[in-house]
């Protein structure tokens, strides 16, 4: 297996799980609104509502991680960074990873397993609600979480080596874009064709 393969294959697995769990998003969003209609129309509320949220956005939002770690999507101080060649951005990458991001998703992954477990083992139940929902199983994300986060950190060392010794970046797996980067993308294309046009004598634009 090269190693773009195997880059690859983490890719798609912290893709399948970001896009699972992206569906998450449609159930809050319609359990948010039936529990407004139910609520201010009919003065129904539901004792389930407040909890569903905290549990679909926390499973979204801790499942996501690796995804966003895959796509770039995290927050990055890029002023400086976009600025510097593929090799020294390959080795400063390379040192941050090991220097803050491991020692924290470790302690992620070891105190997230004795809090899910310390949760699993009382049957923890949320104290939000009268009909006493749950907790435990979104606890026992944080864990999972972790260690995908992990694997996915794994993929990126190897990227910032590959890029170290090469000078350039190991092709990303594809996936759909946000507007702004295909908006982007095609002002380039436009431009660059402008260009050769410009420089092809007899072309009028």
């Amino acid at each position: 297996m090269s190693i773009q393969s195997l880059l690859h294959g983490i890719d798609q697995l912290s893709k399948s799980v970001g896009h699972a769990f992206a569906w998450c998003i449609v159930v809050l969003t319609l359990g948010t609104c039936y529990e407004v209609f139910v609520r201010y129309v009919l003065n129904d509320p539901t004792s389930w509502a407040f909890d569903m949220s905290y549990i679909l956005y926390g499973g979204l939002f801790l499942m996501s991680g690796a995804y966003a770690l895959s796509r770039g999507a995290h927050v990055r101080g890029d002023v400086f960074y976009r600025l510097m060649p593929p090799r020294v951005q390959g080795r400063l990458e390379l040192v941050l990873y090991v220097i803050f991001f491991f020692p924290g998703i470790i302690a992620l992954m070891y105190s997230g397993w004795t809090y899910a477990m310390d949760s699993f083992r009382i049957g923890e139940v949320s104290v939000n609600s009268p009909i006493g929902v749950p907790i435990w199983q979104l606890k026992m994300i944080i864990p999972a979480a972790g260690a995908l986060l992990a694997l996915q950190g794994v993929a990126e060392m190897l990227r910032c080596i590959v890029c170290i010794r090469t000078g350039e970046w190991p092709e990303r797996l594809h996936d759909v874009e946000e507007m702004e980067a295909e908006v982007l993308r095609k002002a380039a294309e436009a431009d660059d064709q402008s260009d050769n046009d410009a420089a092809q004598p007899g072309v009028t634009k």
